[in-house]
């Protein structure tokens, strides 16, 4: 059994489990089904690409009831925390956890062996940490950090680390482009200390973002109003002001 289509009756079947977290059912399908843990199921249209159970498992929105059980179940009946999504990226089930915030499935994934700096994510082709910096989902962005995982600059400055981010620029300048970046993740984040460090070290103020928006815009966007007034006392203009 390797991939069975969306509308097959044992793929609605165990995605109607997983998501009600009914672990009993799951069982059961599994029993019956040999090889269903480790089974693609394919998807056309819409969000097309082929996810494995556990992705099924963190698919938005995420936190579906016991998760970290049914994360377990599957893992331990050959379900593999490491499988990349099919399609248009090659994120692990790690990477989507981090885009919804799960923490408790992160932490079941993790338990079960899933890699912490796997790559591909829709940000950047990074980490989990990456997806859950960019999708501003805090509490799994500093779960995965006490976890272990590793920084880069704009991880770093969007988080308000500014020693990582001090001990980044001391250790040798990061291009225009690197700084500014980490500028703009800076004020993602509400970090005004670091904002006005990385501004001070050069970033552009006005540089336009993901999204089409300035570092203004995204701080007004995540309401960090200590630096948006800052912003606006260096001059910093939004989007529709830059024209």
């Amino acid at each position: 059994m390797d991939v069975l289509d969306v509308r097959d009756p044992l793929a609605v079947a165990v995605t109607e489990a997983i998501r009600a977290g009914d672990v009993p059912a799951l069982r059961e399908l599994l029993g019956a089904h040999p090889g269903l843990a480790a089974a693609g199921i394919r998807q056309e249209g819409e969000a097309a690409g082929t996810r494995t159970l556990l992705h099924i498992a963190t698919d938005w929105p995420g936190h579906f009831p016991s998760a970290p059980e049914t994360i377990a179940v599957l893992v331990a009946a050959g379900a593999d925390p490491g499988a990349r999504f099919v399609g248009a990226h090659a994120e692990t089930p790690l990477h989507w956890a981090a885009s919804n915030d799960d923490v408790a499935a992160l932490d079941a994934l993790l338990a079960a062996g899933a890699d912490i700096e796997a790559d591909g994510a829709v940000i950047g082709g990074g980490t989990p940490l990456a997806d859950a910096r960019g999708c501003g989902q805090w509490r799994a962005a500093r779960r995965l950090l006490e976890h272990g995982a590793r920084t880069t600059l704009q991880d770093a400055a969007t988080l308000g680390l500014l020693d990582r981010v001090e001990a980044a620029v001391a250790a040798g300048p990061p291009d225009a482009e690197d700084l500014t970046s980490a500028f703009w993740g800076a004020c993602h984040g509400g970090q005004l200390a670091t904002a006005r460090y990385l501004l001070a070290q050069g970033a552009e103020l006005d540089r336009i973002g993901y999204d089409g928006m300035t570092p203004l815009d995204i701080a007004v966007e995540a309401g960090a109003e200590d630096v948006v007034a800052w912003l606006r006392g260096q001059g910093a203009r939004g989007r529709a002001e830059s024209g």
